[in-house]
C-alpha cells in the first residue's frame, strides 16, 4: 500500500502507477451472490453445466462484479491522511476486454491520471485495471472517480 501523506503528495504522484493488489480468487460463491443482489442471473454466471458446454467452457463473473470491486481494491492500493472523507463520484470510460473464469485469480493496478481542485474538494481520476493470472488480456479497465474532502 502507498501512504500518501496529503493531497498535495497525491497530486505529486499524477502519471505515476500507484502499485498492483494481492491477488484474489474469484469463486462461483461470490458471483451468486452478486447475482442475487443484482438479479442478474444468466446462465453464463451461475449455472455450470450448461456454462461448461457454453463459449468460455466455465461460468463467468459479471463484468459488474469486476467494476464493484474498485473500491476495496483502491482501499489496498493507497491511502491519503487527513481526509474528511472521500465519496465515489462515478466513472468516466468503462471496458471489459475479457472474462474472469470463476475460480481465477485477480489484481488490480491503479494509475494516477489527474488531481484537481473543485468547488466540492479535490476530484482524482485512476485508471483502474483488473487483471486475470495468466490471461494476456485485461477483465476490466475503468477511469475512476473520487472526491477527496479535507474540511
Amino acid at each position: 500500500m502507498r501512504i500518501f501523506a496529503n493531497l498535495d503528495e497525491l497530486k505529486a504522484a499524477t502519471g505515476e502507477h500507484l502499485g498492483y493488489t494481492p491477488w484474489r480468487r474469484v469463486t462461483q460463491e461470490q458471483v451468486s451472490l452478486f447475482a442475487d443482489a443484482t438479479d442478474d442471473h444468466q446462465w453464463i454466471h451461475v449455472d455450470a453445466e450448461r456454462a461448461a458446454q457454453g463459449p468460455f467452457g466455465t461460468t463467468i463473473a459479471h463484468g459488474y462484479l469486476s467494476l464493484a470491486l474498485l473500491p476495496s481494491f483502491m482501499a489496498e492500493l493507497i491511502r491519503i491522511e487527513g481526509l474528511k472523507m472521500a465519496v465515489n463520484y462515478g466513472l468516466n470510460k468503462v471496458r471489459f476486454p475479457s472474462p474472469v473464469p470463476v475460480g481465477a485469480d485477480i489484481r488490480a493496478g491503479a494509475e494516477l491520471l489527474d488531481l484537481k481542485n473543485t468547488p466540492a474538494g479535490k476530484l482524482s481520476s485512476v485508471r483502474v485495471t483488473v487483471e486475470v493470472r495468466d490471461q494476456p488480456r485485461p477483465a476490466c479497465v475503468a477511469e475512476t472517480l473520487a472526491l477527496y474532502i479535507t474540511a
